[in-house]
């Protein structure tokens, strides 16, 4: 009983000892101050009235003692749109953005969680939405981290349906939600001049007609998966742009369709067209698709001065139909998933469903090369017959001996080539997904591609 007793007072004691102690570590010097893992929070730019990612940083005690902070406050109190979370403790803007009362022991630290949705700034260009997060200490020293990013007004739609001609023409962005846009099979729709913004699984379904002039066509992203690394080059980022069976006379002008799943869709039309075009692509860029770039089937293309790159599924894939193909590049460097990246090229007679009985291609001045070291792939079934020819191009390819007809001043690319593959190209970085394909100066197809 007299051990039980000692005991049960010494841990008392200790109890007391220590809550003394930790009473006693607290400093009231106004030279003790916090650190933190970064003076400025620099957010990506924002759309207006759209959530941000969270963004955090720490803050840290170096000293020997505890520091107390009497209040963690924005400067602009709920006007500015700062959402943050300090140690668990939201800071509410219907409260005046202030919380109160932490310690931070001496060695220890504790995390901020910072988000902004921005209001509308009512300008055409993005603006500067700024704050500073005030640490209030109990020796009476503030500590202040600034916030910032850039807001931009767009104009925001969900599940927009076009079922008359319409012409869309901004300086603002257009930020698409939901399926995305359809245009019905009696419109026109126009684009000029703008640049559209696809949330996630959004994309363009187009029954009508669609016409392209000066148009980028992206995801919604503004943001860094990495420091290094923006979204805007990261494929998969939206669904990309379908034309259904009945769609025709479509014409993309300087036009850029990138970081989409497959970028650009042609379902067979009923009856096949040898004389009308369903699709007119010029001086246009299909870049960074997480399934195709182009897949045309049964359908009439036409590619002039475009650019068909770094897809995880084939650059172009045409299955049947008629296809002309004129000072292209077709440079397949998709840099993930080498198991099952597809190939600059291909040419077949069926899509695994159907199976359509001719196909032709016509293609000059066009480079086609990648990778690996085929990169041109035709896949026949028995009763389907193919023409073809190629003029003046760089194909990465065996080369075919003796055949003139059908291949004319072909520059056969191989991997021993002293210039080959990537080398052509003014930049290819694989590390930070930064890519030129304008030719390099030592690149010996000058002349051909889209550049």
């Amino acid at each position: 009983m007299v051990m039980k007793r000692i005991i049960f007072y010494l841990v008392i004691c200790v109890g007391l000892i220590t809550a003394c102690s930790d009473d006693d570590s607290f400093t009231s010097s106004r030279s003790d101050l916090l650190t933190f893992s970064v003076d400025t929070v620099k957010m990506d730019t924002v759309f207006s009235n759209v959530g941000s990612r969270t963004y955090s940083f720490w803050v840290y005690n170096h000293s020997g003692s505890g520091i107390r902070i009497g209040t963690v406050r924005l400067r602009n109190g709920n006007q500015t749109g700062f959402r943050v979370n300090v140690d668990g403790s939201y800071l509410d803007n219907t409260l005046g953005s202030v919380a109160n009362d932490f310690e931070v022991r001496g060695g220890d630290s504790i995390c901020v969680f910072v988000e902004l949705t921005a209001k509308e700034n009512r300008q055409p260009q993005a603006q500067l939405v700024e704050d500073d997060l005030v640490f209030s200490l109990e020796s009476g020293a503030e500590q202040r981290v600034n916030l910032r990013s850039f807001a931009w007004d767009a104009i925001k739609v969900k599940d927009l349906v076009i079922s008359r001609d319409t012409l869309v023409t901004s300086d603002k962005p257009l930020v698409v939600y939901g399926s995305g846009i359809t245009v019905d099979s009696s419109a026109v729709l126009t684009l000029r001049n703008t640049t559209i913004y696809f949330h996630d699984k959004a994309g363009i379904a187009v029954r009508g007609t669609l016409m392209a002039e000066n148009v980028v066509l992206r995801g919604d992203r503004l943001d860094h998966m990495f420091d290094y690394l923006p979204y805007d080059r990261v494929s998969g980022q939206w669904a990309g742009v379908s034309f259904a069976s009945s769609s025709r006379g479509n014409i993309l002008e300087n036009t850029q369709i990138r970081n989409a799943m497959t970028a650009v869709r042609l379902e067979a039309p009923a009856v096949l067209d040898t004389l009308q075009r369903r699709l007119t692509m010029n001086h246009c860029i299909v870049h960074n698709a997480k399934g195709d770039g182009i897949i045309a089937n049964n359908s009439y293309i036409g590619l002039s001065y475009c650019q068909l790159t770094n897809t995880l599924g084939n650059c172009l894939t045409i299955f049947g139909g008629k296809a002309e193909v004129d000072h292209c590049t077709l440079a397949q460097f998709y840099p993930f998933n080498t198991t099952a990246r597809g190939v600059a090229l291909v040419l077949a007679s069926s899509n695994g469903y159907e199976v359509y009985p001719t196909l032709r291609i016509d293609c000059k001045n066009t480079i086609v090369t990648g990778y690996a070291d085929d990169q041109v792939m035709a896949y026949l079934a028995d009763s389907a017959t193919i023409n073809y020819t190629f003029a003046d191009c760089l194909l990465r390819t065996p080369a075919v001996e003796g055949d003139t007809v059908n291949f004319k001043r072909i520059q056969w690319e191989t991997p021993s080539d002293s210039i080959q593959g990537k080398q052509h190209f003014a930049v290819v970085d694989e590390r930070n997904l930064i890519y030129d394909f304008h030719l390099d100066s030592l690149s010996t197809a000058k002349g051909k591609g889209c550049y």
